[in-house]
């Protein structure tokens, strides 16, 4: 079966939603003989970093010599991102494979499975049959009862908290930090970088075994490159920079540093494995004449922290954003720190898209005082943001709005 026919089907398990709980993964699992048992898992849950700290590991992972799986979600253009191997990510034809594998075993049992549970149970297995060493697992929405908490990881991670999927994961910060660290299991480290109390909290209620990086690795400095775009940590008597950019990429760096230290990692391997990390959608620099930025910064803190790297080197009136965002984001909050840093704000749209709205619906939900401007097609509104001679193009709001930028925009990289 052609991999479009397969992802076709896949997608149409979206219907069933977002299903927390556990019992439908471990039924899967189980049917395909527990495959998230058969390797080293670090888990890393958090409302932002996630992918970054992950990444950061991987990359240290694999120039240790390990074979590393990790798992991350969404995906910005191909949906084999989630899935990757020492790097490369999962091939069309396994794509289909273990799709038809573990749908097999659906069908027999007769489970009613959602996207994500089906597509984590094609991630065990296959990270299973690849005889990985370790796998990096990202949880897709808070923690207690995401698919993949279902693993006994050797370490857990939890990055942050913020406001984000209040609709789900609760309306305040002490449930939402309850939610994450629901991946902490007995017995097992966690470590955390994060100093909002309701999350010190709520890891004290789970377990003794915790660390603050940011107290535990006390003292450090950085810098920010701004003509790489890079970010210098001074640790220990080390630098080690960060191909990553951003103050908030210490943080990240201070907790993949702690976990690696952990279980053994030289720092050699941990300085050339965080000097040569990618993520892709995360103040991602796209070209140069003008700078164009892609960053899929979708909450409070994330909008926060792009807001605080723009502002380093740029000022309000250099800046042209495009933007789009999610129903169920908090909106005004997202959208009062992108006008932080800009004075010039397209809207446009993401009709098409699970929760997504178009310019004119983002724009009816916004109720700051500011002159945003809709442009529904994505094109012309960076034909329209580029005719404004600005230093610097933004594309922020969603990880799928930089995604369908990538798929339709033309531009010189």
């Amino acid at each position: 079966m052609e991999v479009e026919k397969v992802l076709d089907e896949l997608y149409s398990y979206t219907v069933f939603g977002i299903k927390l709980g556990l019992d439908n993964i471990k039924k899967i699992c189980s049917l395909i003989g527990n495959p998230q048992n058969n390797y080293k898992v670090i888990h890393i849950a958090g409302t932002n970093g996630k992918g970054s700290t992950a990444s950061m590991i991987e990359s240290s992972l694999i120039d240790a010599g390990y074979s590393v799986g990790k798992y991350t979600s969404p995906h910005i253009l191909k949906f084999n991102e989630r899935i990757s191997l020492n790097g490369v990510m999962i091939s069309d034809e396994d794509v289909c494979r273990y799709f038809q594998l573990v749908k097999s075993k659906l069908e027999e049992d007769s489970i009613q499975t959602t996207f994500f549970e089906i597509t984590t149970a094609m991630m065990f297995l296959y990270f299973s049959d690849k005889n990985c060493d370790y796998v990096v697992l990202e949880t897709g929405l808070g923690g207690r009862y995401d698919a993949t908490n279902i693993v006994d990881p050797v370490l857990s991670i939890i990055t942050n908290v913020s406001m984000d999927h209040i609709n789900i994961l609760g309306d305040n910060l002490q449930d939402i930090a309850r939610e994450k660290a629901g991946i902490i299991k007995r017995g097992r480290p966690v470590f955390f970088a994060d100093d909002k109390p309701e999350l010190i909290q709520a890891v004290k209620e789970k377990t003794e075994l915790y660390t603050n990086v940011l107290e535990t690795f006390k003292p450090h400095s950085h810098f920010l490159d701004s003509e790489n775009f890079n970010t210098v940590v001074n640790l220990d008597g080390d630098s080690y920079r960060v191909s990553l950019y951003g103050d908030f990429q210490v943080n990240n760096f201070l907790a993949a540093y702690g976990a690696l230290k952990y279980i053994g990692i030289e720092n050699k391997f941990i300085k050339s494995g965080v000097a040569k990390v990618k993520w892709p959608g995360r103040f991602e620099i796209a070209a140069r004449d003008p700078l164009l930025i892609l960053d899929g910064a979708h909450n409070f803190d994330s909008a926060r922290v792009l807001k605080e790297n723009i502002l380093h080197s740029y000022k309000k009136e250099d800046v042209a954003v495009i933007c789009s965002l999610l129903e169920d984001k908090d909106i005004n909050t997202v959208m009062s720190e992108i006008r932080g840093f800009s004075d010039s704000i397209i809207l446009t749209s993401l009709k098409g898209v699970h929760r997504g709205l178009s310019g004119a619906d983002l724009l009816s939900k916004i109720s700051l005082e500011f002159d945003f401007e809709v442009v529904e097609d994505l094109p012309q509104a960076f034909q329209r943001a580029l005719s404004k001679n600005k230093k610097l193009v933004v594309v922020c709001g969603s990880f799928y709005l930089v995604s369908k930028f990538k798929e339709v925009v033309k531009f010189e990289s």
